[in-house]
């Protein structure tokens, strides 16, 4: 049995929200942000601005996850989450 190992901190995973379901886009951000290690990020692809997810995560995590836009244009949102 094999264990899937954290070995770079620099470790960037990527995420794109538009494949998935809209009712469970949230679940599944949070469970991903979840299994990140300090240092890691989660590159987050969507159609759109995710405001109200943002103040969720906010709320949710604090200062635990930083917020880095890479990308915000109309249709094409790339946002960097990295766990600290």
């Amino acid at each position: 049995m094999s264990a899937h190992l954290h070995l770079r901190q620099d470790q960037v995973y990527p995420f794109d929200a538009r494949g998935i379901a809209k009712r469970f886009r949230h679940a599944a951000i949070f469970g991903a942000l979840d299994a990140l290690n300090a240092g890691e990020r989660m590159r987050f692809v969507n159609d759109h601005d995710p405001l109200p997810l943002l103040d969720q995560l906010r709320a949710r995590y604090g200062e635990g996850v930083e917020i880095q836009y890479l990308q915000r244009e109309p249709g094409q949102i790339v946002i960097d989450f990295i766990r600290n």
